[in-house]
């Protein structure tokens, strides 16, 4: 499985689009807050899968995929 999901990764696992971006938005937000600037960046559209998981409370990578 991938380790990065971007807004289609996130429609595909049944959120509304304006949810996706909600939810690439708010785990960009994260990952700024956690001191990695790169993600301070409107044309990056990709986050990591952990981050997306503590948002959603689902669980998406596999045993062994850390």
């Amino acid at each position: 499985m991938k380790k990065l999901m971007g807004f289609n990764d996130v429609v595909k696992l049944g959120y509304k689009p304006s949810q996706a971006r909600e939810i690439i938005r708010t785990a960009k937000k994260k990952m700024v807050d956690a001191g990695y600037e790169l993600y301070n960046n409107k044309r990056l559209g990709v986050v990591p899968v952990k981050v997306v998981e503590e948002i959603t409370g689902l669980s998406l990578l596999e045993k062994g995929d850390d």
